[in-house]
């Protein structure tokens, strides 16, 4: 873990929930003057704390109506599947997400479609045939409760 101080902690906070504050609000919510605060939010980048900046966008309003996490295993857990599957995965532009886990599931997924029809299609065309892949299983979201970005500061 990065060595941080309380301000590295509260830049950190305030940039995680308003990532285009600018640098003078920024300063001056976290008590500072905007040159040292540029400074300490370009070494967190330098340090790699802080990995990029993006919109929060609403799936459903671009026309990706459902969510899908999948769950799948490989025939084999050799470093070389594993990377295969990964670099497989890194090409979809429907899997938002892909997590490797410990267990007898080897990974999950969190996949956007526009439909079932698109999402069928996918799986079956795109999912399953993947390299390696032994068996998929799927839940649709229903709801989103809670979906919180970055990390508890």
């Amino acid at each position: 873990m990065a060595n941080l101080d309380d301000i590295d902690k509260r830049l950190l906070s305030e940039l995680q929930a308003e990532g285009r504050v600018t640098n003078v609000e920024l300063a001056q919510r976290v008590g500072l003057t905007a040159p040292p605060c540029l400074r300490r939010v370009r070494g967190l980048e330098e340090d790699g704390v802080i990995r990029g900046y993006h919109a929060d966008l609403d799936p459903s309003k671009l026309g990706f109506a459902i969510t899908v996490f999948a769950m799948v295993s490989l025939k084999s857990q050799a470093e070389s599947a594993l990377r295969e599957f990964e670099d497989h995965m890194a090409g979809l532009a429907e899997v938002r997400e892909c997590h490797m886990l410990n267990g007898e599931i080897d990974f999950i997924l969190k996949i956007v479609s526009q439909d079932l029809q698109s999402f069928q299609e996918f799986l079956t065309g795109k999912l399953t045939p993947a390299p390696n892949v032994e068996s998929v299983k799927t839940s649709l979201t229903i709801r989103t409760s809670k979906q919180v970005p970055g990390v508890p500061l």
